[in-house]
């Protein structure tokens, strides 16, 4: 395969939320599809989408490069009031983890962001960019980028002085001057200015497309998507607007054909690219350490000893039958390195009895383990149920057991707050989830931006059938009213044409209702941290992508009536 001799280096997934429209597998797909050797995903301020996507690009044979396009304060990232001076939302700036070094420094940079510099959006500030820089390649990134900024408002010297400072920063051969071309007349006032300041200093330019969505049609599409983020509609004239449809995803040949004089400058984009060599351990499991009493020394040793006692109290005795499962189960356990995880789950059920919180039998796979039933974490016995063990952990399935717990609701925080109190403020929080555009979903939130008057709106909406994994192209199969419409109405093609482009792009993020993270050391040394608009503070990777990088997550589901058998 000859692989293509430009790689994109500016992309915005889904996960830049309301303003990103590359969905991970698409935008993946393309980047095979043009023979890229490698794809860098930079969504604004945050790594909601690194694992997933380092995941499913590895897949493909497409390198995954982790990167984020950041928010610079013009100031200290802890001043939080307007300037006339600079962006209120930071200066952008987009990194690039060369490496593991990198990817961790990213994500201390993202989760300082979030809890430390945000106004407007989660800002760093140039003290913490030179204390995380190592591994990291820079770029100047678009008219919002501090060079671009200065240029932009005529203070040359003030540019050429912030590019020095970020070469500085980052060191020789990590900062590259960044030049776009969208067709927007101030992007191509400075690309000859850039050039002298590249020429000046000797700092090399590298050529990008600030990718928004996949292929140049989407551009409408994508318009709407910014005025549901905004709240506007799309027929407002002073709202926030792209003016450009050129920010898709480009191939090797158009991008050559508008940056044909600046070789180098697209060369140095498979350069970057092979400087980019991130390897990330998944699914090794990071246990937080659970204190073992004395006179036992290893958590399976101290984990059988709980088993014993347990079925004792449960059966009264030990025989033959139970014996050879509580052997079976307890070497899967120990053979997998899961017994500090069976210790942990234990423990905080115990405290939740001591303090009158009821807890549920257990659901799921988990009803399956006689480990559990012993400990007290489950209540139906498998033995008498004729219950594999095997559904809940299987030997030849590298994957965390999963114990879904039910607390009753006023008790769950207390739990909760137990976790916290016991492995560290620093090294427990809830997780994050994310909220989709679904079928009907979507098409009121274009049909809101349209100006399409609601009721015509939610009589489309309804006529999508429901049901969990409903698509509008299932609907536009099922229902021949939607198509007669569309045939019928341009305002009502137009609606569902939009909303096909952006369905099941992420709209919002929120707190999931029950996981909780447990790390052995703070968070941040293994995933990026979010705070939301009440101060709370969550994971940036999802229930699922949290599992995928080792650590232990926990549902903790809190319900309003509980049975409790025991």
């Amino acid at each position: 395969m000859k692989y293509s001799d430009f790689v994109h280096l500016h992309t915005h997934s889904q996960y830049s939320l309301l303003d990103g429209a590359c969905r991970l597998d698409a935008v993946i797909q393309i980047a095979k599809e043009y023979k890229m050797p490698a794809l860098a995903i930079t969504d604004h301020g945050n790594m909601f989408g690194a694992i997933e996507f380092y995941i499913k690009a590895t897949k493909a044979g497409i390198k995954p490069i982790i990167g984020c396009e950041a928010y610079v304060a013009g100031g200290s990232r802890h001043d939080k009031k307007p300037s006339q001076e600079h962006p209120d939302g930071g200066y952008h700036l987009v990194l690039l983890a060369k490496n593991e070094t990198g990817y961790k420094n990213l994500i201390k940079l993202t989760s300082s962001g979030f809890l430390e510099g945000f106004y407007h959006r989660p800002r760093v500030d140039k003290d913490i960019l030179r204390e995380y820089a190592e591994g990291l390649i820079a770029t100047s990134a678009c008219l919002k980028g501090e060079v671009n900024w200065n240029l932009m408002n005529g203070n040359t010297e003030r540019a050429v002085a912030s590019a020095r400072e970020l070469h500085d920063i980052f060191g020789e051969g990590n900062f590259y001057l960044e030049i776009q071309n969208h067709g927007i007349d101030k992007e191509i006032n400075n690309i000859p200015k850039i050039d002298a300041i590249s020429r000046e200093t000797g700092i090399p330019m590298v050529v990008t497309n600030d990718c928004h969505y996949i292929k140049q049609e989407d551009a409408e599409a994508h318009d709407a998507l910014i005025c549901i983020q905004t709240g506007k509609n799309v027929d407002d004239d002073k709202r926030m607007k792209y003016n450009t449809d050129q920010i898709y995803f480009k191939s090797a040949e158009e991008m050559e054909q508008i940056f044909g004089d600046f070789k180098p400058a697209l060369e140095n984009t498979v350069h970057i690219a092979e400087s980019c060599n991130l390897e990330l351990e998944l699914g090794k499991l990071k246990l937080p350490k659970f204190p073992i009493p004395t006179p036992f020394v290893e958590p399976d040793e101290y984990l059988k000893h709980l088993c014993i006692e347990g079925l004792i109290e449960r059966y009264g005795e030990i025989n033959e039958q139970t014996q050879d499962r509580l052997d079976y189960e307890l070497s899967v356990i120990k053979k997998m390195g899961y017994a500090g995880y069976f210790l942990i789950v234990k423990d905080f059920i115990d405290y939740s009895r001591t303090i009158h919180v009821p807890v549920g039998p257990g659901r799921g796979s988990a009803a399956g383990s006689l480990v559990s039933y012993a400990l007290k974490i489950t209540s139906i016995d498998p033995i008498k149920f004729d219950l594999l063990f095997e559904r809940f952990l299987n030997p030849e399935r590298i994957s965390m057991p999963d114990i879904d717990i039910d607390f009753a609701d006023r008790g769950r925080d207390k739990i909760i707050q137990y976790v916290i109190d016991k492995y560290g403020e620093k090294n427990v929080c809830q997780i994050i989830t994310f909220g989709t555009m679904a079928a009907r979903g979507v098409i009121r939130d274009v049909g809101r931006v349209l100006g399409i008057p609601y009721g015509e709106v939610d009589k489309i909406a309804k006529l999508v059938p429901e049901g969990p994994g409903v698509t509008l192209t299932d609907a536009l199969k099922k229902v021949p009213e939607i198509t007669k419409l569309t045939k019928e109405d341009k305002r009502i093609e137009r609606l569902l044409n939009y909303s096909l482009t952006l369905e099941g792009l992420a709209r919002h993020c929120s707190t999931h209702a029950a996981g909780v993270v447990i790390a052995p050391s703070a968070l941040t040394n293994y995933v990026p941290l979010f705070k939301g608009t009440k101060d709370e503070i969550t994971t940036q990777y999802d229930m699922k992508m949290v599992e995928e990088i080792g650590l232990l997550k926990m549902d903790f589901l809190g319900l309003r009536t509980l049975t409790v058998i025991d």
